[in-house]
């Protein structure tokens, strides 16, 4: 697509929200400003908006939210979400169809998620300015049975293997190396809905739920393979989510990957049995610094507190420059937007860099005004 576009497309990317509380639209009291200034806002939803439903026994912290979070997302400034989260069906099917419903009602294009699998794989298409976007979502972190299929409902799916090497084979029990790679058909199709996403826009972006979350600066093998592919097949910009903290950034022949852009508006109350469960002290280990507060709606580990907003300028139907806004999350879940002269600023900045560096990924980050360049 080429030849209409007559004017420069602000884009902004987010990264987890779950809103759980009585007004939901006071989890952006300090950034809906600066949100309303993208002429496309996009997100990842990780609560199902419901009153009803049965919690599936797969279903490991699963949050029932008030159907009011989507009105307050596209009061936000909201065009698009991505529903394809390892979330999505923990209250069953005729929860997760209400939130898609209340999204749309809203207003809300919602991608990566639908009643059946080519629903789930079909791409949002937004035009500002003459330029079109795609935007595509998938899911790598699958409880059983929550990706769609030809005739099931569910989320588009980029499943992976694992597979764990035994290092010392004389040795039981020593630490092993471990290998992962994208499954071969759900890459294929991902690969297939980006070639076709560009044959209707003129930028495609994808989303992907994927990673290992709570754990600092390691990214799975499959997470670079698909990223790379993906921009070999046409992508111009890679949004991670799912890991809870901000990893790597990295540019690939000259296109962004944000392997994860950690949460943005995301409540998490924690009680004390819950602190106490097995399941809960398991996924402690992955950060160590994660310490449980009863008193306070953002229950995550202290790097969860920085956030960013990645931001696209688009022009002439190509994206000219990317960037992202350093984001502080206080105790409250409210994420605020943060200027260069805040040293919390510099804290985002230094923490990128430092994840970028152990992750092996060379890329240069330079300060313009209260954004970071990438490109």
């Amino acid at each position: 697509m080429s030849g209409r576009a007559v004017a420069e497309t602000l884009f902004y990317g987010v990264g987890d929200l779950a809103p759980d509380r009585d007004d939901p639209a006071d989890c952006f009291a300090l950034c809906a400003d600066e949100l309303r200034r993208a002429d496309i806002l996009f997100g990842q939803l990780e609560a199902v908006l419901t009153t009803g439903g049965t919690r599936l026994p797969q279903a490991r912290h699963a949050i029932r939210a008030k159907p009011a979070v989507a009105p307050a997302l596209k009061h936000a400034g909201f065009d698009v979400i991505s529903f394809a989260s390892n979330h999505c069906m923990d209250w069953g099917r005729e929860s997760f169809a209400e939130t898609i419903g209340y999204l749309e009602q809203a207003g809300v294009k919602v991608i990566g998620a639908g009643a059946n699998l080519m629903a789930a794989r079909k791409p949002a298409i937004l035009e500002h300015g003459g330029n079109r976007v795609a935007v595509l979502a998938y899911c790598s972190i699958l409880p059983q049975n929550y990706w769609a299929e030809d005739n099931r409902p569910g989320c588009a799916p980029l499943r992976a293997w694992t597979h764990y090497e035994q290092i010392e084979h004389d040795q039981p029990g020593t630490p092993c190396r471990v290998h992962t790679f994208a499954h071969r058909e759900d890459l294929a199709g991902l690969l297939d809905d980006i070639k076709r996403a560009r044959e209707e826009a003129d930028v495609v972006i994808v989303s992907l739920h994927w990673g290992i979350h709570f754990v600092p600066a390691v990214i799975a093998d499959y997470q670079r393979e698909v990223a790379h592919a993906a921009i070999d097949a046409g992508a111009d910009l890679i949004l991670g989510h799912h890991a809870h903290i901000l990893k790597g950034i990295e540019v690939y022949k000259g296109k962004a990957i944000f392997y994860s852009l950690c949460n943005f508006a995301t409540d998490l109350r924690m009680d004390a049995a819950h602190a106490a469960s097995k399941s809960f002290r398991e996924i402690q280990t992955l950060n160590p610094q994660w310490i449980p507060n009863f008193d306070i709606l953002y229950n995550c580990p202290p790097d969860s507190r920085m956030s960013v907003v990645a931001q696209a300028r688009i022009a002439g139907g190509k994206i000219r420059d990317v960037s992202f806004l350093p984001v502080f999350i206080n105790p409250m879940a409210q994420p605020a937007v943060l200027t260069a002269d805040d040293p919390r600023f510099a804290d985002v900045l230094r923490y990128l860099e430092d994840v970028s560096r152990t992750a092996d990924i060379a890329t240069d980050f330079k300060i313009q005004g209260d954004e970071v360049r990438v490109i």
